[in-house]
């Protein structure tokens, strides 16, 4: 028999909302059969820690658990309801009716009466009965990295349960998206429930995402910004020969056609936006500095343009 969810977390049932949560991670984190694989005992506490936030940590099954509305499994609890009243004896509720309606004169009109009274009370009994229900549906978080959630990815995981299961990681699946696995939810008598499972999206410490463009940031030369070149782009599908042309500021944006994200199998992909970041030798360079001295246009005053005037060049690669 399950043991109440309160005593499971080790909680009053005044106990507040967020030390519920802050109880649940503690033994999850402490019984999770990854951390505990072939411990049979850890992955039993694991479960329990599991069903009875599942009640508890849910406000609107909370309330109905500490009104009685449901039991310590979650199940409804079901008043006895009686199909056919009470009858008292001859002259009362149920008896004879001062009639004297003996074998010889058959049923009463009131007798018939109550026949169907019975029979169709019993009808309406029945249709109140609660209904089969499906079995819970069960929450899941999982963390994807960048790179998986923008090409796609098969990852297993582990259920509060202790199932495992292999959960197919869709292209351009983005942060927040919650994926539906139909059927692997608990058993119930009317089927069983489903599983959502919430993905948060790693960063990544060189691309940036907005939507289904990609941005990252190429550090160049001085003399690859003056006279143009050939530098390597890293992009989610691989590396790639991108042409810098002659006279790039530090800050103009190359767009790669097609190296974004693309949704689905079918779906269109999206650019990537490649911000030029000019960068100069290290510890100074004194021919250089001697010739920026020498140099006729050191003085001209550049053309000082807000970042929503830059212009987007397209990227040969």
């Amino acid at each position: 028999m399950a043991r109440n969810p309160y005593a499971v977390l080790g909680l009053a049932p005044s106990a507040s909302d967020s030390e519920i949560r802050a109880a649940f991670r503690k033994f999850a984190k402490k019984y999770h059969p990854d951390r505990n694989p072939d411990d049979k005992a850890s992955e039993d506490k694991f479960k329990e820690v599991s069903a009875a936030f599942d009640i508890v940590g849910d406000s609107d099954r909370r309330k109905k658990f500490d009104r009685g509305e449901i039991d310590e499994e979650g199940r409804e609890r079901v008043s006895p309801f009686n199909q056919y009243s009470g009858r008292g004896g001859p002259g009362g509720p149920g008896g004879a009716r001062g009639r004297g309606a003996g074998p010889e004169q058959g049923a009463s009109f009131e007798d018939l009466s109550d026949i169907f009274s019975d029979l169709f009370g019993a009808r309406r009994a029945a249709q109140r009965q609660p209904r089969p229900q499906r079995g819970r549906d069960v929450r899941y978080r999982l963390d994807v990295e960048f790179l998986d959630a923008a090409a796609g990815a098969k990852k297993r995981v582990t259920m509060p349960d202790g199932r495992t299961l292999d959960i197919a990681i869709p292209s351009g699946l983005e942060d927040g998206q919650t994926l539906r696995l139909k059927g692997q939810g608990e058993k119930g008598p009317a089927g069983p429930g489903d599983v959502y499972v919430e993905v948060k999206v790693k960063p990544h410490p060189t691309f940036e995402r907005k939507g289904a463009d990609i941005y990252v940031e190429a550090p160049i030369t001085l003399k690859e910004a003056v006279l143009g070149g050939k530098i390597t782009v890293p992009t989610i599908s691989g590396e790639v020969s991108v042409a810098v042309p002659k006279n790039s500021s530090s800050g103009a944006v190359l767009r790669l056609r097609g190296r974004g994200v693309a949704k689905g199998k079918k779906g269109v992909a999206g650019d990537q936006y490649v911000t030029l970041k000019i960068v100069l030798p290290e510890g100074g360079d004194k021919e250089l500095e001697e010739f920026v001295r020498q140099w006729k246009g050191a003085d001209a005053t550049p053309v000082r343009e807000g970042a929503h005037n830059k212009k987007t060049r397209e990227g040969a690669h």
